[in-house]
């Protein structure tokens, strides 16, 4: 029998277990007090404000926060973090909730969320054209602010209800980003609470390495207060269109994807916005030109006649009337409240071209395992990096952004309109992705945090969203966030 342990290492080990699987919930009442006697708005737990700010957009993924502060001030923020930090309580700031992965509610049960769509003042100087964006805005409210204020615009997603922050801070693709580029292109600054609650501005002349890992992690590294973006005047004219394609057949579809990768390796213009859009039901191209019908018709003509397509829709107009149209019926000018929801799981993909073996996987998969799922799944395939693409004229070192050499993005997405999610639609997505990527190397593909595939561990997420930044990234982290007290299962780890 081997010899007992002293009394005081197993009181020790029992004490280090009890610590180890400790509750952040335990730490709820002394989180509210520090919010309290700090000032810090919260969200009485129960309460109607407690209940819209902690659902999800994606109920598949609901957690529960420890507590919601709901900051009106930069010093409310600071001190949110500062009680979060002291007491051991991880936090996320969370804007539009858009997340896909829940990640402004912490993607997990137990942390601080702080709800930051109380503050979304929007100013426009229209001699420098700066606009300032608090960090609770939502995309729809910018667009129509900078829009009434001076007919300005920077490029950006469609739905009028995404946050402003996450969207930006991880690169923000939209139907302007071949002519345009990314939202994050546009950043020119931003006022960033850190782990250790002080404030600082971040630009390429101040703290240019935090400026660099914002744009396209930023998310991991502080609560962005305020954005500065430049903005370009909006164009007069501009065409948003639909063009049917009659992919009804597994070689029509090899082929009708062929001659859009075709198009989009030789022929297309800056200023043409496209996506190839796939349900079961129906397949569409569909975008945004910058000019007018005439001009995106003769721009399109090569590509209609070779997939049969029919233009549905080309509709000129000016530049709200493409943001309404994107925005599918939704009201453009979002703010608090909002409550919008769907149960869905989702996952992404950027390739570069994919030669014909490629090519068959991923319609031979569409045609003999997708279509046999009847529920509400869509892929879409954006033209992210085409030849003549703003995104890929810039620098891939330039920020942390770091998949702006590929030619597609993919966006999988299966939906329900009721009830729990099936199991077997993780399954379903995941070999849809995976079919492609099979005769791939990991280094030649990439995933998009703001398209996240939630089930992924978080060393194979960091990688897939990161890539080669990943290092400088979580050298960073481990600078400025060395408890990681901006944690999500998804993050940059110190």
């Amino acid at each position: 029998m081997p010899p007992l342990a002293p009394l005081f290492i197993i009181l020790g080990l029992a004490c280090a277990s009890r610590a180890a699987i400790a509750s952040p919930f335990d730490k709820a009442e002394a989180l509210n007090e520090c919010l309290t006697k700090a000032g810090v708005p919260t969200d009485s737990l129960g309460s109607a404000d407690w209940k819209l700010d902690a659902a999800p957009f994606n109920l598949r993924l609901n957690f529960t926060p420890v507590g919601i502060a709901v900051p009106a001030t930069v010093k409310h923020v600071q001190d949110a973090v500062s009680c979060a930090a002291k007491l051991g309580v991880k936090a996320n700031a969370k804007c539009g909730g858009h997340s896909y992965g829940s990640f402004g509610l912490g993607g997990e049960d137990g942390h601080l969320t702080i709800e930051m769509d109380r503050m979304n003042k929007v100013v426009l100087d229209n001699t420098t054209g700066i606009a300032t964006v608090e960090g609770g805005s939502r995309l729809g409210h910018v667009a129509w602010e900078l829009y009434n204020q001076g007919k300005r615009a920077f490029s950006h997603g469609t739905c009028p209800g995404v946050g402003v922050s996450g969207h930006a801070l991880h690169g923000g693709y939209g139907v302007s980003s071949n002519t345009k580029g990314l939202a994050l292109d546009w950043m020119v600054g931003a006022t960033v609470v850190l782990a250790n609650s002080t404030v600082v501005n971040a630009s390429a002349t101040e703290n240019p390495d935090l400026f660099w890992a914002l744009r396209g992690a930023g998310s991991c590294m502080g609560v962005v207060t305020e954005f500065r973006f430049n903005t370009f005047p909006v164009p007069e004219n501009v065409t948003f269109f639909v063009a049917s394609v009659p992919l009804r057949t597994e070689a029509a579809a090899l082929a009708g994807v062929q001659a859009v990768q075709d198009f989009a390796l030789n022929d297309m213009p800056e200023e043409l916005n496209m996506r190839l859009f796939i349900t079961n039901r129906f397949v569409n191209l569909e975008g945004l030109y910058y000019g007018d019908k005439a001009g995106l018709q003769a721009t399109l003509a090569p590509l209609i006649q070779k997939t049969n397509a029919t233009l549905a829709l080309a509709q000129q107009g000016g530049w709200l009337d493409q943001v309404k149209h994107f925005g599918n019926g939704v009201t453009v000018d979002q703010s608090h409240p909002y409550n919008y929801h769907e149960t869905f799981y989702s996952s992404s993909l950027y390739t570069k071209a994919l030669n014909e073996t490629q090519l068959q996987a991923f319609v031979g998969y569409w045609f003999k395992q997708a279509k046999a799922n009847k529920r509400d799944w869509y892929v879409q395939i954006d033209i992210h990096g085409s030849n003549t693409s703003a995104v890929r004229k810039v620098d891939v070192d330039s920020s942390a952004y770091a998949h702006r050499d590929y030619l597609f993005l993919f966006l999988f997405y299966d939906r329900v309109d009721r009830g729990v999610y099936p199991t077997d639609g993780f399954t379903s997505i995941q070999n849809f992705v995976g079919n492609v990527t099979a005769g791939i190397e990991p280094s030649q593909w990439g995933q998009y945090i703001n398209y996240p595939d939630s089930r992924m561990d978080q060393e194979t997420a960091q990688s897939s969203y990161w890539g080669s930044h990943l290092p400088k990234l979580q050298a960073l982290k481990k600078t400025i966030d060395p408890e990681d007290v901006f944690h999500y299962p998804q993050g940059v780890m110190p």
